[in-house]
C-alpha cells in the first residue's frame, strides 16, 4: 500500500512536469529552460517510481518471509511492512500457521492383514528456522512431502507390530503410539513442531471384516448362552436356597415344638415327682407317727407287765428336746418278752375289728360254723 501511494505521487508529479514542459514549449524560446528542468524532474520521478515502490514488501499475519540477497537467504521478516530494495532482495513467504496434512496409505498387520489407514497430521514450522527451511527445502511443499513420507513409514511400522484383531480391539491406543513415533522421528530435524497425529480411520479387507463380524456374532451367542446358563444356575441356587431355608424353618419350628413338649413333659414329671415326694413324705410321717405310737404303746404295755422303762432327754438339731424310751429286758424270759408283742397284736386287732364275730373258725384243722343268730 505504501509503495502504491508513493508510485501514485510520483506519477502525478511526472504528469504535472510533462504538462508544464509542453506549456513552456509553446511560449518564448527563453522560457524553454524551465521546461527542460520540468522534463528532468519528471524523468527523475519516473525513475523513482520504478525503483522505490516495488521495494516495499508486506508480510501478512500468520506468515513469515525469508529475504534473499542476490539469491542467498539472509534475513527473516515477520508480519508488517518492510523496505528491501527489490532489485537485490527477493521475498520467499511461508505459511507459519498450523497446517493440516491428510494422509491415506496402505499398511499390513503382523498377521499379514491389509488395511487402509487414514490419518490427519498437524504441524507448524519453526519461525526462527525459516532460513534453514529455505536453504534445505526451498518451499513448504518439499518439506511437507518429506514429513508425509516419514509419517507413513512410522505409522506402518507401529501397526505392523500388532495383529489385526488387537488393532481392532485396542484402536484407541494406536493413535498415541503412531503420534509418538512420528514426533520422535521428526522432532526438530525438519524444523517443524508436530501438534497432533490422529488415526481417523482404519479399514480392513471385506473378507477380514466379514470374518470379524462372524466371530463377534459367535462370541455374542456364546455370551448369551453363558448368561442364560448363569441365570438358570442362579435360579436353581435360589430355589435350593429357598428350599433349604424352608426346611430349616420347619425343622426349627419342630425343634421348638419338641422343646416345648419336653418342657411340658418335664414340668409334668417334676409335678409328679413333687407329688410323689409329697406323698412319700406324708407316708413317711404317717409311718413315723404310727411307729412312734406303736413304740409308746409297747412302752405302756411293758410298764403294765412290770418291765423297767428308762427315759433319756435328747437335744435335737432343730434346737428342741425329745424323750427317748428304752425297755430293760434284763432278767426276762422269752415268753415274757413275747407277751409284749402279743398284747400289741391284740390291740392292733381291736383297732381294726368291726365288732362282728367270724362265721367260720378253724380249730385243729377243722372248720367250725358259728351261727349268726344263736338261740338262747
Amino acid at each position: 500500500m505504501i509503495g502504491f501511494l508513493i508510485a501514485l505521487v510520483f506519477i502525478i508529479g511526472i504528469i504535472v512536469c510533462v504538462a508544464i514542459s509542453i506549456a513552456q514549449s509553446k511560449k518564448a524560446r527563453k522560457q524553454t529552460l524551465a521546461g527542460k528542468i520540468c522534463l528532468g524532474v519528471a524523468g527523475g520521478l519516473l525513475l523513482l517510481t520504478i525503483l522505490i515502490p516495488p521495494s516495499f514488501h508486506t508480510v501478512d499475519t500468520g506468515e513469515i518471509a525469508v529475504v534473499k540477497y542476490m539469491g542467498e537467504a539472509k534475513a527473516v521478516r515477520t508480519a508488517g511492512t518492510h523496505f528491501d530494495f527489490w532489485i537485490t532482495n527477493t521475498y520467499s513467504k511461508y505459511d507459519a500457521k498450523v497446517q493440516n496434512l491428510d494422509i491415506v496409505t496402505a499398511a499390513y498387520s503382523s498377521d499379514a492383514q491389509t488395511m487402509d489407514v487414514t490419518m490427519t497430521l498437524q504441524y507448524q514450522i519453526m519461525s526462527d528456522k525459516a532460513i534453514e527451511i529455505a536453504k534445505e527445502y526451498g518451499s513448504l511443499t518439499v518439506l511437507q512431502n518429506r514429513i508425509q513420507s516419514i509419517a507413513i513409514e512410522k505409522a506402518k511400522s507401529v501397526l505392523s507390530s500388532y495383529k489385526a484383531m488387537d488393532i481392532i480391539s485396542d484402536r484407541a491406543s494406536m493413535s498415541p503410539q503412531v503420534e509418538e513415533a512420528i514426533k520422535n522421528s521428526i522432532a526438530d530435524k525438519y524444523f517443524v513442531t508436530i501438534s497432533t497425529v490422529v488415526l481417523t480411520n482404519i479399514d480392513f479387507s471385506d473378507a477380514f471384516e466379514r470374518a470379524v463380524e462372524e466371530k463377534m456374532i459367535a462370541e455374542q451367542n456364546q455370551l448369551r448362552a453363558e448368561y442364560e446358563n448363569a441365570a438358570k444356575i442362579a435360579a436353581a441356587e435360589a430355589e435350593a436356597k429357598a428350599a433349604i431355608e424352608k426346611a430349616q424353618g420347619e425343622a426349627e419350628a419342630k425343634l421348638k415344638a419338641a422343646e416345648a413338649e419336653i418342657q411340658i413333659a418335664k414340668a409334668e414329671a417334676e409335678a409328679k415327682i413333687a407329688k410323689a415326694q409329697g406323698e412319700a413324705d406324708a407316708q413317711l410321717k404317717i409311718a413315723q407317727a404310727e411307729a412312734t405310737a406303736l413304740k409308746l404303746k409297747s412302752i405302756e404295755i411293758a410298764r403294765a407287765l412290770g418291765f423297767t422303762v428308762k427315759e433319756a432327754v435328747l437335744d435335737n438339731a432343730e434346737g428342741t428336746q425329745s424323750i427317748e424310751y428304752e425297755i430293760d429286758f434284763e432278767g426276762k424270759s422269752v415268753e415274757e418278752i413275747k407277751l409284749i408283742t402279743d398284747y400289741l397284736k391284740y390291740i392292733e386287732y381291736l383297732t381294726k375289728w368291726d365288732g362282728k364275730l367270724p362265721s367260720v373258725m378253724t380249730e385243729n384243722g377243722a372248720n367250725v360254723v358259728i351261727p349268726t343268730n344263736p338261740i338262747d
